[in-house]
């Protein structure tokens, strides 16, 4: 999708909560390192009515930003997880970017960094995220413990390197790293971080889903799902949606630039895509993956049978 911008409903297996998405987002910033300066990254908080079950972090992708995620964010928020979606940068003359265009990954090192000391008073994430809770009225909340990520097209690539990166760095936290889900992931020209990330995690048995569109321009020929797909052998890997486009998972959110390159999502895609994301982060949250979700369960094959998604290899 990097390379072609640069040139250029509702149905019976749906969570209740996705027909009543309520929960405001407070906008905050998280100091992030960059090179030899100190970026302050836009993140939008979604807070739970309760108990959080998981700390979720939303990522973009190549010239996105963090407000397409705001219907599916309060959806996750009011299935109980507390949300964190971030704007990264696209162009940067440092490097700091969600998408590698040769040099971003000590900047994704740095990011790294914001999650592995999450639970630090002095960690910058842990102060932008007690900043919006007292916006929020939320001052009961304590950053939970479990972790899970999300990320669409190089924004895929972002978390799955996050993610090993926290392996190697981090190891208190990566304990805490429940899943990832990855949106239509894309891996980027230049450089390797989705496969070093995915890599990193091999050995571990996190889980690592994604939903794709069919091969198409914006995801690279599906570069990202083929590159899990190797790097994560005799895994369940996701699925793809049968008639899906490149922003299945932000629906109505999408911009009308991205529907007029990538297509417009449809609404019976965007339910599914964000059903199973939601099964899925729930069974992380809940260690136990809930078979519904799964293939042989009632809510993936009923999407199975209706033709709406098929099984990744």
């Amino acid at each position: 999708m990097a390379g072609l911008l640069a040139a250029a409903g509702a149905t019976a297996w749906a969570p209740t909560a996705h027909a009543a998405a309520t929960s405001p987002a407070v906008t905050t910033t998280v100091a992030t390192r960059c090179a030899f300066l100190t970026y302050q990254t836009p993140v939008d908080w979604y807070f739970p009515s309760g108990a959080a079950k998981a700390l979720v972090w939303l990522q973009h992708g190549f010239a996105e930003n963090k407000s397409l995620y705001a219907g599916y964010a309060r959806q996750l928020a009011d299935n109980g997880f507390l949300v964190a979606a971030t704007t990264l940068p696209s162009a940067d003359l440092f490097g700091c970017t969600v998408n590698n265009l040769g040099n971003n990954t000590a900047y994704l090192n740095n990011v790294a960094t914001l999650f592995g000391t999450k639970d630090a008073s002095s960690g910058a994430l842990n102060a932008s995220f007690r900043a919006a809770r007292v916006t929020a009225g939320r001052a009961d909340l304590a950053m939970p413990q479990k972790l899970a990520f999300v990320g669409h097209s190089a924004g895929g690539e972002a978390v799955s390197y996050v993610a090993g990166r926290l392996r190697t760095a981090y190891p208190a936290t990566f304990s805490q790293l429940t899943g990832l889900v990855l949106e239509d992931p894309v891996a980027s020209p230049a450089g390797s971080n989705l496969a070093t990330g995915l890599s990193a995690l091999a050995p571990t048995g996190v889980p690592v889903y994604a939903l794709a569109s069919p091969k198409n321009s914006c995801n690279a020929d599906q570069s990202g799902t083929q590159q899990l797909i190797t790097s994560l052998p005799g895994r369940f890997h996701g699925a793809q949606i049968s008639t899906g486009v490149h922003q299945d998972i932000y629906g109505s959110d999408n911009t009308a630039l991205f529907n007029l390159v990538c297509g417009t999502p449809k609404a019976g895609n965007t339910n599914a895509v964000r059903t199973l994301t939601t099964g899925w982060l729930t069974g992380f949250a809940d260690g136990t993956g809930d078979p519904a979700y799964f293939p042989g369960g009632s809510v993936y094959d009923a999407l199975q049978s209706a033709g709406t998604i098929s099984t990744l290899p």
